[in-house]
């Protein structure tokens, strides 16, 4: 049986592959699978590359019982019947992709969704969500170090480069220690310390961004210990800090008798308002790494921005990394989305504005939503090694020409969104939107 890859070509950026010529040549080896691929001239991987490793380099891949990619495909793709793997971006809802869904259901295609590949934990197994940290926390500090130059502020932050321009994740590290190393011995200037960098969420891209961080000397603290810490007298030069926010410092009960449960959270949200605002004029740069969906409460809001820097009142938070990246979402001054090589803007809260770079009053905001795009290699070889192993029972599941459900890995099952054109029982709330 043959298995297709996709071009990737949403975005001029968008160099990664679902799978590298490494896992191409062991399923051919070892399962006897065969791989077409379609001819790119961006990714990160040639095709000469594949060529060698035993795939087929072409356009057409009509022969292919199972069809893989990364970013969503184009409806004028899809063929009838066959199966498709990619981060579709549908689960929320989004309309903007709503045509696509309708398309691949009217052609009585199976579609299975990365996002929602996981094991009985509910931990997702194929993902790119550390990538994704690693990039947003390079291109916030570069983004930080820029400013303060800007400002006249001579740094080893400034020495920093976008994701994009290192080669790959420990030639990232190698130059960070390097700078970490210099903070430790010379120290910061009074100015911007205590120097602190928050992350909301614990999941794989916050600790993909605090893998970046780590590089650097740090003081770790809890939230509650944030809202003193300038009053301290022993406030270090020579190191960050760092605070990771979990779901009960974020929000809290609307009502006030009740007690806050996670699991009650995740359900209803409606039922919770944001704390987060208290924490805000303590934080220098807050990388945002949490899920958060329609009727969430907000973490940094317009008004709250304005009120802190209400007349002439100097804010200490200087960069927004919003990995999570949803519009006007828990960061509502996320306006837009950025490209790697202009991945910032400023918003001056006072007069509700922004500006494309990172000169000017405000707070920088780094709205990127392919992030792991600037890793390519890094990011496409660890999500194939996770992905791989999935491929011979996938196809396993759909020998006889139709995909048979119960022959699909228990993880591939939750993770189907269409079975022969239809919604599965799981994801039928999606009707609403289509």
């Amino acid at each position: 049986m043959k298995i297709g890859i996709r071009r990737e070509d949403k975005s001029k950026w968008e160099r990664r592959v679902a799978l590298i010529p490494e896992h191409i040549k062991l399923l051919k080896e070892k399962y006897n699978i065969q791989t077409v691929i379609q001819p790119s001239s961006i990714r990160i991987f040639t095709d000469d590359a594949y060529k060698k490793a035993g795939a087929i380099v072409r356009e057409d891949l009509s022969e292919c019982t199972v069809v893989f990619g990364v970013k969503e495909m184009p409806s004028s793709f899809f063929l009838p019947g066959k199966t498709y793997v990619f981060f579709s971006h549908i689960i929320k809802g989004q309309l903007y992709n709503m045509p696509m869904l309708q398309r691949l259901m009217d052609l009585k295609c199976n579609l299975i969704e990365y996002e929602k590949i996981d094991n009985d934990q509910g931990q997702r197994l194929i993902f790119f969500g550390r990538h994704a940290g690693i990039a947003g926390m390079v291109d916030s500090l570069w983004a930080y170090g820029q400013h303060l130059k800007y400002k006249g502020m001579h740094t080893a932050f400034e020495k920093i480069k976008k994701a994009y321009e290192y080669e790959s994740v420990d030639d990232i590290k190698v130059a960070f220690k390097k700078i970490g190393n210099e903070i430790s011995e010379n120290g910061l200037p009074d100015e911007i310390c205590p120097l602190v960098v928050g992350f909301t969420g614990y999941g794989n891209v916050s600790k993909g961004a605090q893998e970046i961080l780590d590089c650097f000397p740090f003081i770790e603290i809890i939230p509650e210990d944030l809202l003193s810490l300038k009053k301290k007298n022993n406030i270090s030069k020579n190191h960050l800090y760092k605070v990771v926010f979990k779901e009960n410092d974020i929000v809290e009960p609307k009502d006030e008798s009740a007690k806050f449960e996670l699991q009650n959270y995740f359900s209803h949200p409606e039922k919770y308002k944001s704390q987060f605002a208290k924490y805000i004029p303590h934080l220098t740069i807050l990388m945002n790494c949490i899920f958060w969906s329609l009727g969430s409460p907000r973490l940094v809001t317009k008004a709250a921005l304005k009120e802190l820097t209400a007349g002439g009142k100097q804010l200490k938070l200087k960069v927004i990394g919003d990995i999570s990246c949803d519009i006007e979402g828990s960061i509502e001054i996320t306006s837009k989305i950025t490209e790697p090589d202009n991945p910032t803007y400023i918003y001056n809260p006072l007069t509700d504005t922004e500006i494309d770079g990172n000169k000017g009053n405000g707070v920088i905001v780094v709205g990127r939503d392919n992030l792991p795009c600037e890793i390519p290699k890094d990011a496409s070889a660890s999500f194939s090694e996770a992905l791989v192993d999935f491929i011979p029972n996938l196809l396993a599941a759909n020998s006889s020409g139709k995909l048979d459900v119960m022959e699909l890995p228990k993880e591939l099952q939750t993770a189907l969104i269409l079975q022969d054109g239809k919604l599965t029982k799981d994801y039928t709330y999606l009707k609403k939107f289509l």
